[in-house]
């Protein structure tokens, strides 16, 4: 699998806080022995939506099924490529982005987070 080195930062996205994207969540399970929660979602946002900056009281893992290409808020092109991964790391920004191009991006998220806080919160 490859790494979206770099761009860990730019994913992840939650319907509650997302502008566009969908997220469905498949399973919520407590994580034996902490005060954590496993949350397991696919989310898919169409070109021309857009996943606001956010961050989580956790970690997020990520696995792209659907590849797509995403502009940041200065313009710059990225593109996601189907099965690339990434991990991003608790209460540090990230998304901000706009889906571009033709296909949709459609993801696999894996959420260990703090049981009873919100799954995400918007950037400041």
């Amino acid at each position: 699998m490859k790494m979206l080195t770099g761009f860990a930062l730019l994913l992840l996205p939650c319907s509650a806080y997302a502008e566009d994207a969908v997220r469905t969540e498949l399973k919520r399970s407590d994580i034996t022995g902490t005060n954590m929660e496993m949350v397991i979602s696919i989310t898919e946002a169409k070109p021309g939506e857009t996943i606001p900056r956010h961050s989580h009281h956790g970690e997020e893992g990520i696995y792209v099924l659907q590849g797509a290409t995403v502009e940041t808020p200065d313009g710059k092109q990225i593109p996601f490529k189907e099965g690339a991964t990434s991990v991003n790391v608790r209460d540090v920004a990230h998304g901000g982005i706009k889906i571009v191009g033709d296909k949709a991006l459609k993801l696999l998220t894996m959420h260990a987070v703090d049981k009873g806080k919100p799954l995400y919160e918007p950037a400041k």
